[in-house]
């Protein structure tokens, strides 16, 4: 059994960095109006973004990578991957209707259908199967485009990367759906093996990219399509090496979509990442650019092969204007919307440390720790180790301020953030920070409706450590802030210090009450303090920036708006859910859930003013993993309250009697406390149970049956 290379996390960082760099690449012409005429008419040879988004918005691409694999980081990854695993993953992390994926309709949309066929007790794999769903359905592209993390997590190992993939994909896909997950992900894994050698110059990079293919080829049925397809493609390249494009005109001929059902079938795109790879030699850029001019899907194609090339060249294969407006943050779409803000570096330690797991080797004591410091689950930090990294923090001016990565310049000889300020006049003021909640208006356009919940909460801690260099000037001053997401006013948290050049200094506070708002910036503000006529010039190299400790804050509801089709700060899956009275409404036929607060929140106090309209099952809960994992508590009947334990069903663990009535205020608080689970209603204990299924998640509230109602005010106290 090959050993896991010694720069893993590097690489595996960079094969995600090339993912999404496609992805991004290739969504503005993912659409069927954006034939490969058409790309070629418009754009000619694409060299570089094709739109300036200030942020990218979701992407299913992106969303199945990051979700599906969470069994393997909630679970022990040493037993073996089962299909059903990964199909709970779906029923608990999706949003129905809303995000995730393409919800296009039952036999229509290969994941809606089967989502739909999960959620009607079909279990997987016979959730994606032909037998089930028909050959048409389920070799649609989906089957390679969600399994780029499995192909990671298995590093030189292509044929496990292969099964696991293929197991993954079972849920929704069959036939050529599930090789096409056994061919990437094996490409993926391979790609560690032949990157020592594919930096030998352009001759071994073509000799490496071949031998990764063939890597991925030896993982399928020689006699399959996707193989057939794969090796005209290199048929075609061995006899014309030089233009690509008469390669896509052959696909187009060939192998086009007109001639396999569906609207987005495995074949045709396959020859596409075959196409990229074979042709783009082994360089990034080219790799990536090539897929996005093939047309078709184009923003599946191009992060697949980005993941593959990253992996194989490593970060300084993609290109600073490729790899720059990353800046190492993503955002998703899943049900949790305090996931749904996803740090690159976080995220790919995490997934190394499941590597490190899988492969029976002990996980390196440095990831180990980082990971204890900051999961992006329950505490953010950030240490900007990895190269190149900046862990998105931001600038408010990129012309008198910038943020860069700056490798061995932190006091304990690791890597920094640069906060560099040029020129600032006297009262001149400039923000680096990072975002810890989106708004709508945040981004570009639509894409699978992302939703947020606040993942900096009033009464965390906040600490920067940083050491000032001063070029020129006399001296600046800094402070702590936090700006309010519902006015956008900053909040100074700190009083302004003066660090003196060379100065080691370090930036605490505790994130304040922003009166039932969010917080959507945190980070320091920096002032110019030069006399008249002068200007203050240097940088800040910030050594680290951490997020952690219990918050407690509250939601006021008339501070929030109507975004992505869901209510800020909250994730709704079910219902009808609007703004009424300056409170909450849902109004629903079948049982509906609303979702906000932190996804890694161990023990904490909940407390909601509900008033019943209609119906009789209104809940709130605690300790929520998704959709279907939590404690709920509250009205269950005329007459009765009951608490209880969600794990893909739902059990009473308490009931008892209490006379409530329509149109009646009431105050819900639910405790969580170790396995002592307590509930009240207007201060009047009424219901305890121990349980220790569920020991950290989510708020939410609801209606287990068809009901109407208000719910807010809201609290949130984290013990």
């Amino acid at each position: 059994m090959a050993a896991i290379p010694a720069d893993y996390l590097e690489r595996l960082y960079a094969g995600f960095i090339g993912k999404n760099v496609g992805i991004r690449l290739g969504a503005p012409v993912e659409p069927a109006i954006w034939t490969y005429g058409r790309i070629r008419e418009i754009y000619g040879e694409v060299t570089s973004y094709l739109k300036p988004f200030r942020n990218f918005a979701a992407d299913d691409d992106a969303n199945g990578p990051c979700y599906f694999i969470r069994p393997l980081f909630e679970g022990d990854p040493r037993k073996p991957l089962e299909a059903e695993a990964v199909g709970r993953a779906w029923l608990d992390y999706s949003r129905e209707g809303r995000g995730m994926f393409w919800w296009g309709g039952y036999g229509i949309s290969t994941e809606h259908t089967a989502f739909l066929n999960l959620k009607a007790g079909i279990p997987a794999p016979e959730s994606g199967s032909i037998a089930r769903n028909g050959a048409a359905v389920a070799e649609q592209i989906g089957g390679q485009i969600f399994i780029d993390t499995w192909g990671l997590v298995w590093p030189g190992r292509p044929r496990e990367a292969a099964d696991y993939a293929a197991t993954a994909a079972s849920v929704s896909h069959d036939g050529d759906g599930k090789n096409g997950a056994r061919f990437i992900a094996a490409c993926i894994a391979a790609a560690f093996s032949e990157a020592a050698t594919a930096g030998l110059g352009a001759t071994a990079k073509e000799s490496a990219l071949r031998r990764v293919v063939e890597a991925g080829l030896d993982q399928l049925d020689s006699n399959c399509l996707y193989s057939d397809v794969a090796k005209a493609v290199m048929g075609f390249h061995g006899a014309h090496p030089g233009d690509w494009r008469p390669c896509q005109e052959y696909l187009i001929a060939e192998w086009g979509y007109d001639r396999y059902p569906g609207l987005c079938h495995m074949i045709p795109n396959a020859g596409v990442c075959v196409l990229a790879l074979m042709y783009g030699a082994g360089d990034f850029a080219r790799t990536v650019e090539i897929a996005t001019m093939c047309g078709w899907d184009t923003d599946c194609n191009a992060g697949n092969v980005g993941t593959i090339l990253g992996v194989l060249g490593g970060l300084d294969s993609i290109p600073p204007r490729y790899r720059d407006p990353i800046n190492d943050g993503i955002v998703l779409s899943g049900l949790p919307g305090s996931l749904n803000i996803l740090d690159i570096p976080t995220f790919s330690r995490k997934l190394a440390a499941v590597g490190y797991r899988l492969a029976g080797e002990a996980t390196p004591v440095g990831i180990e720790a980082a990971i204890a410091r900051g999961d992006g689950e329950r505490a953010f930090h950030f240490d900007f180790a990895l190269p190149g990294s900046t862990h998105g923090m931001r600038v408010s001016d990129p012309v008198a301020f910038s943020a860069v990565h700056r490798a061995r310049s932190a006091r304990n000889g690791g890597g920094a953030l640069e906060f560099r300020y040029e020129r600032i006049p006297r009262e001149g003021k400039g923000k680096l920070f990072w975002k810890p909640f989106y708004r709508r208006c945040d981004f570009d356009d639509e894409r699978y409706s992302p939703v947020f919940s606040p993942v900096a909460r009033p009464g965390q801690k906040v600490e920067i450590r940083f050491r000032r260099e001063s070029w020129e000037g006399e001296k600046v001053g800094i402070a702590g802030y936090v700006r309010d997401s519902s006015t956008g006013k900053d909040i100074e948290t700190t009083t302004t210090i003066f660090p003196e050049p060379g100065e080691d200094a370090v930036m605490g506070f505790t994130i304040p009450d922003v009166g039932g708002s969010q917080v959507d910036e945190v980070g320091l503000v920096l002032t110019g303090y030069s006399g008249a006529a002068r200007r203050d010039s240097g940088r800040l190299l910030v050594e680290s920036f951490s997020i952690s400790g219990k918050a407690r804050y509250s939601i006021d509801m008339a501070r929030q708006s109507v975004e992505f089709g869901c209510i800020t700060p909250f994730s709704h899956d079910g219902g009808r859910w609007t703004l009424e009275e300056g409170r909450m409404q849902l109004m629903t036929d079948v049982p509906a859930t609303s979702y906000t607060g932190g996804y890694g929140v161990e023990d904490q106090v909940f407390s909601v003013t509900v008033t019943p309209r209609a119906g009789e099952s209104l809940v709130i809960g605690l300790r929520c993993g998704g959709a279907m994992r939590g404690y709920f508590a509250g009205f269950d009947g005329q007459g009765r309250v009951s608490l209880f334990r969600r794990d893909f069903g739902m059990e009473r663990l308490a009931s008892t009697g209490f006379d409530w009535k329509l149109n009646t205020k009431y105050v819900f608080t639910f405790e969580a406390s170790g396995e002592l689970l307590t509930f009240a209603v207007d201060g009047q204990a009424l219901l305890s149970a121990r349980d220790g299924r569920h020991r950290s998640g989510m708020v939410a509230c609801g209606a287990l049956a068809p009901a109407r109602a208000l719910f807010g005010p809201f609290e949130v106290q984290e013990l």
